[in-house]
């Protein structure tokens, strides 16, 4: 598992390196006055992203990946269906459970909305899912599976893609920003592992939706039909909380959104069901 070692080296590099520029961007963004106002923890994300853009060449080059074969990826004609069909199949099911919640009153409508908030979470329906599903699905899972070893490769690549989307610590961590404030917030993010309900509501679901999103790769061999799941769940999600305001949370069923909790769990295995339901009868049809 060599590839394997160097991709944690390449992910141990990028929290270094990212904690060490990061009281860089703060300080020169205060000096500028460019992002007056922002919290320490977004010039430190913002630092872990030019982290790994920066360092993405080095593991390209040590991984030997020249092509979309080295990373058992091929074209797929059928791009535009997968697309739809993958959004449809996410977006659907969270949807129907959004309406579910506020007939129970666990969330209630909101009595306005801006049309602002809603280009942005259309914009990130749109960016996230291609860069997340091209760096996590195609070339962190394209480069493990080199190994030949499938579920191992779908385990650590969902198991990174929860960490990742769980490295976030509270606001205002580092309150005064030093040389070592970056590493304060690695510490606080990783500190959240120890809420046992907290994992059970948010770490596990990240997980699932990660091998999920892994499974629909391995079987079209395309990073076309998890964008389209990926994009599903960030629009639907997205939009349900702008028109709707939780009134309770009850963690570890519901978190603080529709994509976090034991139930949204449950919601997230409905869709891999109706999603391996589909691709057989999608095979079945081509064959």
């Amino acid at each position: 598992m060599k590839d394997a070692l160097r991709l944690l080296v390449y992910f141990a590099a990028i929290l270094i390196i990212g904690a060490l520029i990061a009281p860089i961007l703060f300080w020169s963004a205060e000096s500028f006055h460019v992002l007056a106002g922002f919290d320490f923890e977004t010039f430190f994300h913002r630092a872990l992203l030019i982290s790994a853009i920066a360092l993405l060449w080095p593991l390209l080059r040590s991984t030997h990946v020249r092509g979309l074969s080295d990373l058992e990826l091929e074209s797929n004609p059928r791009w535009i269906p997968d697309i739809l069909g993958g959004f449809l199949l996410a977006a659907i099911p969270l949807l129907c459970f959004g309406a579910v919640v506020i007939a129970l009153h666990i969330y209630s409508l909101r009595g306005n909305s801006n049309l602002s908030a809603f280009a942005k979470v259309l914009g990130a329906a749109v960016a996230a899912p291609v860069i997340e599903e091209t760096f996590f699905r195609g070339l962190v899972l394209g480069i493990l599976l080199r190994s030949g070893r499938i579920y191992m490769s779908i385990f650590l690549s969902s198991a990174l893609f929860a960490i990742i989307h769980f490295l976030k610590a509270p606001e205002h961590t580092s309150t005064v920003v030093t040389w070592s404030s970056g590493f304060n917030s690695i510490g606080h993010s990783f500190g959240q592992f120890a809420d046992p309900i907290l994992v059970a509501a948010a770490f596990t679901t990240l997980f699932s939706l990660g091998w999920m999103l892994a499974d629909a790769r391995i079987a079209t061999r395309s990073l076309w039909l998890p964008i389209g799941l990926h994009a599903g769940w960030i629009l639907a999600a997205g939009l349900f909380n702008k028109i709707a305001h939780r009134e309770m949370l009850a963690l570890p069923w519901l978190g603080k959104n529709l994509l976090v909790g034991i139930v949204p769990l449950a919601v997230a295995w409905l869709t891999w069901l109706l999603l391996r339901l589909w691709l057989k009868y999608d095979r079945a049809r081509k064959a």
